[in-house]
């Protein structure tokens, strides 16, 4: 039973992209949890492991039995939509145009006015499925696709150019001073 063990104890850093022997450490660094060698786990807050409680436990049960149902819609591309930055301003010109009351405008869509009422006024952003119900009713624009950055195109001096891109490669790190 001599040899090499690499399967379970070699672990590439997630940051600088070297090998880790052993567990590695869990830290948090820009609000991810990730498991990095003990050069870079300084650049982060360490994790504390503690044992999970009865109520955690069945909501990590849940998380994963439910993870496996979406499995299909995970695979799938999909493009980012988004709200366009004038919302407000659209959806009241159209429900002036038109002659309603704000009422009136959130009874077509079957919303509670008070919704909408903030909608226009800018304290509330309208969900993507309420976004396609306004544009469904009253025929305006409000949803736009978002244009997402293509990062294996990009190079940058702290890429290696021999390994694909980990998220060292990626992330600027804060250094304590």
């Amino acid at each position: 039973m001599s040899g090499k063990r690499t399967n379970d104890t070699e672990h590439k850093c997630e940051i600088c992209d070297s090998i880790i022997w052993g567990r590695g450490v869990k830290v948090i660094i820009e609000g991810a949890k990730i498991t990095v060698c003990q050069n870079c786990a300084q650049h982060g807050k360490k994790i504390v492991n503690k044992t999970p409680s009865a109520s955690l436990r069945k909501v990590e049960q849940y998380r994963k039995s439910s993870s496996t149902k979406s499995f299909k819609s995970q695979n799938e591309p999909q493009s980012e939509l988004e709200i366009v930055k004038d919302f407000t301003i659209k959806i009241r010109q159209v429900r002036q145009s038109l002659g309603l009351n704000q009422d009136q405008f959130a009874q077509k869509l079957n919303e509670k006015p008070s919704l909408l009422k903030r909608i226009e006024t800018g304290k509330a952003k309208p969900s993507i499925k309420l976004a396609k119900k306004i544009e469904k009713v009253y025929g305006i624009k409000l949803i736009t696709t978002s244009e997402t950055l293509d990062t294996s195109t990009q190079v940058s001096k702290y890429m290696k150019k021999s390994s694909g891109t980990s998220l060292g490669d990626m992330a600027f790190v804060k250094k304590k001073k």
